[in-house]
């Protein structure tokens, strides 16, 4: 017999999942109803109204994909790239890597802009490849390169891609609820996150908006999307207008827990909450710097609520992350690609996001006798 299910109780401080609030779990646990039950829909639009909100957004094409932040990603591209398209990618870590391979498996013709990990794009980056392809259907590129801990700045750009013609596309999976982010003013064509980080709910679902001028190159497509789920000409009369077109079975328990996470953003403010992430990065930059880590990306394009940090000389990063994990409960996120076995990657997001969080790991570094300090 299988025994009843019964997990650590882990203080989630790596790249995400974060720890969900007591309220979001509460929620989860909520009486089940019909997915186009009159009551869900009420729920699906409190939910929508709330995305669009904290994207700070008046897109009416604002809704939450039942599917994790990757299938953010596919939806945007599938639906605004077609075969022969000309589109720029800017590659600064995993997930700009990843939005070319989407764009390529799209027939997309795909011009990327490389930067070294743990940097950023910039605008003189962007007007150099522009005299390459000079008429993009779309330029993409991540707010907050989750595998590095690098902040995209992103108004400058956009006003080079919309002079160009072009739509801009930013993943926001890890800058969400965490960091200034502001999809009307910065002129955010489409964009993507996840649940499980800054906002603290369950990971499985992707909130997503397109502008109208994504609209209008979605209404002029020739060809079909590639993918039937992801279809937005299908699943947005799932998540809009009066009568409720049956498109799939929404995940019903975790739209509850997403909608709890939204309501408790609202009440703390996204400006505060901003605030909060900046104030405990940087008591975190200080306690870590002390003990001798250093810290990946330059600080101006540092984002506070992932730290990508080396360790001193002479640690066994591996050694230490599995001591935090197995003897103090305490996650914390090991390097990706040319930074696996180098950096750690701390995670202060949402609720994981407090100068308790900090100072436990802290106290527990200070505690393992095998941890050198620089």
């Amino acid at each position: 017999m299988y025994k009843e299910l019964n997990t650590s109780t882990r203080i989630l401080m790596g790249p995400g999942p974060s720890d969900a609030h007591p309220r979001v779990l509460k929620a989860m646990s909520t009486p089940l109803i019909g997915h186009l039950d009159p009551e869900f829909v009420t729920i699906m639009d409190e939910v929508k109204e709330m995305v669009q909100k904290t994207f700070i957004t008046k897109n009416h094409l604002t809704f939450v994909v039942s599917a994790p932040g990757s299938a953010g990603m596919e939806t945007c591209l599938v639906n605004l790239v077609e075969p022969g398209d000309e589109v720029i990618i800017c590659v600064n870590g995993v997930f700009g890597g990843r939005m070319a391979d989407i764009a390529e498996r799209c027939g997309a013709t795909v011009h990327k802009i490389e930067k070294e990990w743990g940097t950023v794009v910039s605008a003189a980056d962007v007007k150099k490849m522009l005299e390459i392809c000079p008429k993009p259907k779309l330029v993409a590129l991540v707010h907050a390169e989750t595998s590095t801990g690098a902040l995209q700045p992103i108004k400058e750009i956009s006003d080079l891609v919309h002079d160009a013609g072009g739509l801009l596309m930013v993943d926001a999976v890890t800058s969400y609820c965490g960091v200034e982010l502001r999809v009307d003013d910065w002129g955010i064509d489409a964009i993507y996150t996840g649940t499980q980080k800054n906002l603290s709910a369950p990971p499985g679902l992707s909130p997503v908006s397109f502008s109208n001028r994504a609209l209008k190159v979605l209404e002029n497509r020739k060809t079909k999307v590639q993918s039937w789920f992801l279809d937005l000409s299908l699943v947005k009369n799932y998540w809009g207008g009066a009568k409720r077109a049956y498109h799939h079975t929404a995940p019903v328990s975790s739209v509850y827990a997403l909608r709890e996470s939204l309501r408790i953003v609202l009440e703390e403010g996204l400006e505060n909450r901003w605030k909060r992430h900046q104030e405990v990065h940087l008591a975190l930059k200080s306690k870590l710097e002390r003990l001798g880590f250093t810290y990946l990306v330059e600080e101006q394009y540092r984002l506070p609520n992932l730290n990508s940090v080396f360790l001193p000389e002479g640690n066994d990063e591996a050694l230490l992350r599995s001591k935090l994990l197995n003897e103090y409960n305490i996650e914390v996120g090991g390097g990706l690609g040319t930074f696996a076995g180098k950096i750690w990657r701390i995670g202060i997001m949402g609720e994981s996001c407090t100068l308790n969080h900090v100072n436990m790991l802290i106290s527990a570094l200070e505690d393992i006798k095998e941890f050198k300090k620089g």
